[in-house]
């Protein structure tokens, strides 16, 4: 006997995520329950879906929260690419808050980049910090989470055994 994959979950990698809002909806409109994990208390709505995780003030706690959790069916969303790294390494689907998914055939090239950036700004090489968000970010981030959560769903309803299907 086939054994039932868990549900899908959505991790959000919340102490500076600008889409908590859009996620709730989306989460709530499909039925998929949401993680919002911060460092430290986090306001969220009251919905049986979505739970808080206070994760603790520790460098890294809540990336290390979610890493340990998301796996293939799951979706992160982080804007931390070292976190997305690792969730996709776990086969989780990972997108930044501006819609981009980070995929395995990216996330290699986008942390070297990452890390260049890091070492030039050590150096006083680069000053500023990235490009502001626009409503355009969050519309197509919108519409990547939609996008993501229908071809998990299908994808999972492809690979159900022909007992569950009828």
């Amino acid at each position: 006997m086939t054994e039932t994959p868990a549900p899908t979950r959505i991790y959000v990698d919340a102490d500076a995520c600008p889409v908590k809002d859009e996620i709730y909806r989306v989460a709530i409109r499909h039925g998929v329950p949401v993680s919002v994990v911060a460092g430290n208390f986090i306001r969220v709505p009251q919905d049986p879906l979505i739970e808080r995780i206070a994760a603790g003030s520790g460098m890294d706690a809540a990336d290390d929260w979610i890493a340990e959790r998301a796996r293939e069916g799951d979706i992160v969303i982080t804007a931390d690419i070292p976190l997305a790294s690792r969730c996709v390494k776990a086969g989780a689907d990972v997108i930044a808050p501006n819609g981009k998914p980070f995929t395995e055939q990216s996330i290699g090239m986008t942390l070297a980049v990452r890390n260049l950036m890091t070492d030039l700004r050590s150096s006083g090489e680069i000053t500023g910090g990235p490009k502001s968000y626009s409503p355009r970010d969050r519309s197509t981030f919108l519409s990547t989470l939609d996008q993501t959560i229908r071809r998990i769903q299908r994808r999972r309803a492809e690979q159900a055994p022909a007992s569950q299907q009828g």
